[in-house]
């Protein structure tokens, strides 16, 4: 086992203006002890993955509210692709429809997690389902 620290990235993709949620996970997954980067509103896919790949990170969080889920997660998994980061751990939260969750998980969302969903519950997750890599 690694003793280096779970980097996540956590992002805004789109036009959705409300963070608070965001910077919430992002405070709570930092107190757990992970290394998060916040890339703040307004975040394009290519955006993302560019920050994924200069932060080196372990993992990315999308919090989506706006209802873009189905265009934008799977936009920022194919940026990351292109970029050859197709090993980062991708999950989100937000407002996200129950019936949507099939399908992203089918294109590679690893975990949603819904509005009210305990912070001990995300850090946990991210504990079991994102590593760092071995040094």
């Amino acid at each position: 086992m690694s003793d280096q620290k779970i980097r996540i990235l956590v992002a805004k993709p789109g036009l959705d203006g409300h963070d608070r949620g965001a910077k919430v996970v992002a405070r709570a997954l930092r107190d757990a002890g992970f290394e998060v980067i916040y890339t703040g509103l307004h975040q394009t896919p290519e955006m993302i993955a560019s920050a994924a790949v200069q932060e080196d990170v372990d993992g990315v969080g999308l919090s989506i509210m706006s209802g873009a889920h189905n265009t934008l997660f799977p936009a920022v998994i194919e940026a990351l692709r292109e970029k050859g980061a197709e090993d980062v751990v991708v999950f989100g939260g937000g407002i996200i429809p129950e019936d949507d969750l099939p399908r992203l998980e089918k294109i590679g969302v690893k975990g949603v997690f819904a509005p009210g969903t305990p912070l001990a519950s995300i850090a946990q997750w991210v504990r079991d389902n994102v590593t760092p890599p071995q040094s």
